[in-house]
């Protein structure tokens, strides 16, 4: 299936440098994969906002959210009342900073997405050093947080930008150790190389999240905090604090605000598939062998679904941590993020080197 889509995406570049030249098709080629990916994770957004209203509907047995809203235009509608409604700035804000801080956080959202691989050979930028630019560009949103609180000259809204930001820096730690773990597995830093690593004939006994477990569980619960949400969700906490660094944006800069959230809880749910759980490949990998048809053939020998089909689950479970749990308190965050995650993380990361040393990853075996 994956050398399918190749054969037809190859003259289609190959058209563009044609027509327009080495250099400046390129540069338009390499636009219209930014749009290609980026245009679907937008539309995601809007109905993952639809899911969540309708998942947690059904396990609160909500009437509203269960029977009223038709499914196709709902998240458009929300899309809409929020473009158009009246965008106003506080008398004393910053107004510079107060415009420039969602549009950094929605970068550093969306620039991340360029080293995510959705099947082999399929990635904006397939770069050797891929972690170490995703860790670079998501550890930049925490600087548009800090900049919406301070520049909307809101005690609430700084005092929830300090507090965000600190939960941020917290789990960033721990999932980054949780990464060193993965990248010791791995022996790289392209992410390509990584979900590779985890093929193999014995299919998903194959991926890290078994000889990986604690790194998975941390990084797992690392990035539900990282993205403020429940329980980890203090930071827009109604009794507390109202609305956190956000309480003084409207309409679409609020929106920004927003859409950053949501395209972080999937980019999150794509790079736990990736790191723990084998990517595209399949879980029956080496298990089946059979040939009956190119279309078919990523059931057993892997391809994009299935991928899709691990971020649907992790997506899903967002909804049912916010459906299920109650808030933590904040040193009750604090506490799991520094006393227990990031020396879990380094004693793992420890066993890791060990199980390396003595060959328990086996690349591709």
């Amino acid at each position: 299936m994956n050398e399918l889509l190749l054969s037809a995406v190859s003259p289609v570049r190959q058209w563009f440098f044609d027509t327009l030249g080495n250099q400046f098709g390129l540069v338009v080629w390499l636009i219209l994969l930014i749009v290609v990916i980026l245009l679907p994770v937008i539309i995601a957004v809007a109905y993952f906002t639809l899911w969540e209203r309708k998942l947690i509907g059904w396990m609160h047995t909500r009437h509203g959210p269960l029977y009223v809203g038709m499914m196709i235009f709902q998240p458009f509608a929300d899309t809409f009342k929020l473009l158009f409604k009246e965008v106003f700035i506080p008398a004393g804000a910053n107004k510079l900073l107060y415009v420039i801080a969602p549009i950094i956080v929605v970068t550093a959202a969306f620039g991340a997405w360029a080293v995510i691989p959705f099947d082999y050979q399929i990635v904006l930028a397939n770069v050797n050093a891929g972690i170490l630019y995703l860790l670079a560009v998501m550890s930049l949103g925490v600087y548009g947080i800090i900049i919406a609180g301070w520049a909307s000259n809101s005690k609430y809204a700084f005092l929830g930008g300090m507090r965000a930001a600190a939960q941020m820096i917290s789990y960033e730690i721990a999932m980054g150790f949780a990464l060193v773990g993965v990248m010791i597995a791995a022996g790289s830093l392209n992410m390509t190389e990584i979900v590779l690593a985890q093929s193999g004939n014995n299919g998903f006994l194959e991926w890290f999240f078994l000889p990986l477990a604690p790194l998975f569980m941390v990084y797992w619960i690392s990035g539900v905090a990282e993205t403020n949400r429940c329980p980890f969700d203090v930071v827009e906490g109604e009794s507390e604090i109202v609305a956190g660094h956000m309480v003084e944006y409207p309409g679409a800069l609020f929106a920004m605000f927003f859409l950053a959230e949501y395209a972080n809880m999937l980019l999150i749910s794509f790079l736990i598939s990736i790191f723990f759980l084998g990517g595209w490949l399949s879980p029956l990998q080496g298990w089946v062998t059979a040939d009956i048809s190119p279309w078919l053939d990523w059931i057993w020998k892997g391809g994009w679904p299935w991928l899709f089909a691990k971020v649907f689950f992790f997506c899903s479970s967002y909804i049912w941590f916010r459906a299920s749990y109650p808030r933590y308190r904040y040193d009750q965050i604090m506490r799991l993020g520094w006393k227990i995650f990031i020396p879990l993380s380094i004693a793992w990361i420890a066993a890791t080197a060990l199980m390396v040393f003595f060959g328990v990853f086996e690349k591709g075996a």
